[in-house]
């Protein structure tokens, strides 16, 4: 399933930038751009789309004033070289504010949590899809991971090995940050090194617990954690 993107933003670099990262994205297509948002409200009357890239500082109509003449509300990611217009960014009901100049990693983490939300709307009147993030491999080739795919994800230093029910994939990123953009109700951190899916354990014994026929230490200071969300769920 694709979801519709678009971009108003009156500088062409910035929207070159963005059209760019856009195309990365095999989840996402590119539907207009537009340098002004008088042209994009007009747009929008007879269009919908999934996805808003906006600017704030435009002629004749800003970023915000646009937002209120928006009578259906997609999902709204704004970007600005300015930071002190964040937190009004996020009252006018902004899904992420993004500081140009913004990285490809930093749009990337905004798309795996926007394409998320869309996929398990329960708005969403099509079919919905399985749950998905995307990651880089090989420095250069983005892949596409079904969460409730994932086994384990394991910490080596400044990578990450993600483990799947069909595969391994080597990830540069830390375990902490990789963690953080998962489901907390769907995965777990069990140790320095190690982040589990709750749905994939197969047995607990003591202070570990198995997977996939493998087993791993849940580390001292992880203990409590995991007693609240998994064995207080399991023991009846």
């Amino acid at each position: 399933m694709a979801f519709k993107v678009m971009i108003v933003d009156d500088e062409p670099l910035a929207i070159n930038v963005l059209k760019n990262y856009v195309e990365q994205v095999s989840e996402l297509v590119l539907e207009q751009t537009f340098s002004n948002a008088v042209d994009a409200s007009s747009y929008l009357q007879n269009h919908l789309v999934d996805i808003i890239f906006l600017d704030i500082n435009m002629p004749v109509l800003d970023g915000f004033d646009f937002l209120e003449t928006l009578k259906i509300k997609p999902m709204v990611v704004i970007t600005s070289a300015h930071e002190e217009y964040a937190l009004k960014g996020f009252e006018a009901q902004a899904i992420d504010y993004l500081v140009k100049p913004f990285s490809f990693p930093r749009f990337l983490k905004t798309i795996n949590r926007i394409i998320g939300l869309l996929s398990t709307s329960t708005e969403n009147t099509g079919p919905t899809e399985n749950p998905s993030i995307f990651v880089k491999v090989d420095n250069k080739r983005l892949q596409k991971i079904y969460l409730n795919e994932i086994l384990v994800v394991e910490s080596l230093k400044d990578y990450i090995r993600i483990k799947t029910t069909s595969d391994k994939y080597i990830v540069h990123s830390t375990l902490s940050g990789f963690t953080k953009e998962l489901p907390s109700d769907k995965f777990i951190r069990i140790h320095r090194s190690f982040t589990a899916a709750i749905e994939k354990i197969q047995s607990i014994e003591g202070n570990s617990l198995e997977i996939d026929g493998i087993r791993y230490t849940i580390g001292r200071s992880y203990l409590e954690d995991f007693r609240k969300k998994v064995l207080n769920k399991w023991v009846k």
